[in-house]
């Protein structure tokens, strides 16, 4: 049964890959994959790592309930936040409030739009976070170039850059959360020592990058257009919406750290303010004006499907971590090597397959602080390799989930196209670390 598990996991990964040929939708085979876990784990839990060296629960079916329950806390925190950011994006994109950065990116040449895109992904995510970052800058690639190839590449460049710049900042992360809260870093010490590798990390994927591509982009054709929103929004409106979309995402951080509440709560705070702010700014409009610019419509537009493969996605890897497989991925990875800088660079290139929190979580568990005292290299290190690993794959991270829902990007496309370049910027950021250190 602990096989068959991992086979269904596999399986359902390589039905999302196969998305295109196959013709399914990915959404599908993530929910299939998720619910198929959990009953496996139903059937065959005491063949499970987890209960190998351990006293069965008295009662399996109540303790798998607690775990999933556990899970689905967990799991519905992240898709709240994600329709939460997802619906103020949606929202400053009807009022066209994005044309205060699309209009001043007047550069058509590939390369040059590609290092803006780029660096501009990498800075906000630090003060962000990576998927919030994501979720903002597939929109704007979306009001700036029109050719698929193109859309795909700078949403596959900034998934790259969000989650290196994501890995220096405490709050950039999920993962270097989790360790910036259990005590494992501190945060200038991670600024201080990942600042570095974060940014060749993404420097260096940028200029090979550079070598191959060539030639100019075109605009979408609607930004050509004369008209302005979805009912003819002025200039006011549109920079007000803009404004407060920012900020409502910028106050984020700023609220969990005042209230130490889930990243959820400061996001659907800020998706009332501008819900009640619009109410009152298109109250003398015509209603079909209204209706077009209203909250209850962006919420049609936001894109249901990607929530729900989130979902089955990590519904399946947290079937794994109650199975116990990924804490004895850990502790094998730990008895073969034994060596910090060989173990967190698995770590990080697994997490490119399997989300990276659990298996964080499971090597918090089995290094105390007292072997690996707080802002030794093995945390440091541990923070850039989950944070940056996941970029290898697009389905290894919470960006690029949320980029291969917004822009369907291919899994296989990705693969081809941009996990070389990551690939080459992770290994490099951990050289980069190694002789710093």
């Amino acid at each position: 049964m602990a096989l068959l598990l991992i086979g269904v996991f596999i399986l359902g990964y390589a039905l999302i890959a196969l998305e295109h040929p196959l013709k399914i939708d990915k959404a599908a085979s993530a929910l299939l994959t998720g619910v198929f876990c959990w009953l496996i784990l139903l059937v065959g839990f005491e063949y499970m790592p987890a209960f190998q060296n351990a006293p069965l629960p008295d009662n399996p079916h109540e303790f798998l309930n607690e775990s999933l329950f556990e899970h689905l806390g967990e799991i519905s925190g992240i898709l709240f936040f994600l329709l939460g950011a997802m619906t103020i994006v949606e929202l400053v994109d009807a009022h066209d409030g994005f044309r205060a950065i699309t209009d001043r990116i007047s550069t058509t040449d590939r390369v040059k739009l590609l290092w803006i895109i780029s660096w501009v992904s990498f800075f906000l995510s630090a003060g962000l976070d990576n998927m919030t970052t994501t979720i903002i800058m597939c929109a704007l690639i979306r009001r700036i170039v029109r050719r698929q190839e193109n859309v795909w590449l700078l949403g596959g460049f900034v998934i790259v850059a969000a989650n290196a710049g994501g890995a220096f900042s405490p709050i950039g992360d999920v993962t270097t959360i989790m360790l910036w809260i259990g005590g494992q870093v501190t945060t200038f010490s991670v600024m201080k020592e990942l600042i570095l590798p974060s940014f060749v990390s993404l420097l260096v994927p940028l200029i090979a990058a550079s070598f191959f591509l060539k030639g100019k982009v075109q605009p979408p054709e609607q930004s050509l257009e004369s008209g302005h929103g979805q009912g003819g929004t002025t200039p006011f409106e549109q920079n007000a919406m803009f404004v407060l979309g920012g900020l409502g995402l910028l106050s984020v951080p700023v609220f969990k750290s005042i209230t130490h509440y889930p990243p959820y709560m400061g996001v659907l705070l800020a998706v009332g303010v501008l819900w009640a702010f619009t109410e009152v700014l298109h109250r003398s409009k015509e209603i079909e004006v209204k209706r077009g610019l209203s909250v209850a419509n962006i919420l049609r537009r936001v894109d249901t499907p990607s929530i729900l493969f989130f979902l089955g996605i990590l519904l399946a890897v947290g079937a794994l971590d109650t199975s116990g497989h990924l804490r004895l991925l850990a502790t094998t990875l730990d008895d073969t090597f034994g060596n910090i800088y060989i173990i967190n660079t698995l770590i990080g290139i697994l997490s490119s397959l399997v989300d990276n929190v659990p298996l964080v979580a499971a090597t918090m568990g089995m290094y105390p602080l007292t072997e690996f005292p707080p802002d030794s290299n093995f945390w440091n290190l541990l923070a850039y390799c989950a944070g940056t690993g996941g970029s290898i794959l697009i389905i290894g991270s919470a960006a690029g989930v949320a980029a291969m829902g917004i822009l369907k990007i291919d899994f296989v496309w990705y693969f081809k196209r941009i996990s070389a370049y990551a690939l080459l910027g992770y290994f490099s950021g951990i050289v980069v670390y190694y002789l710093l250190n």
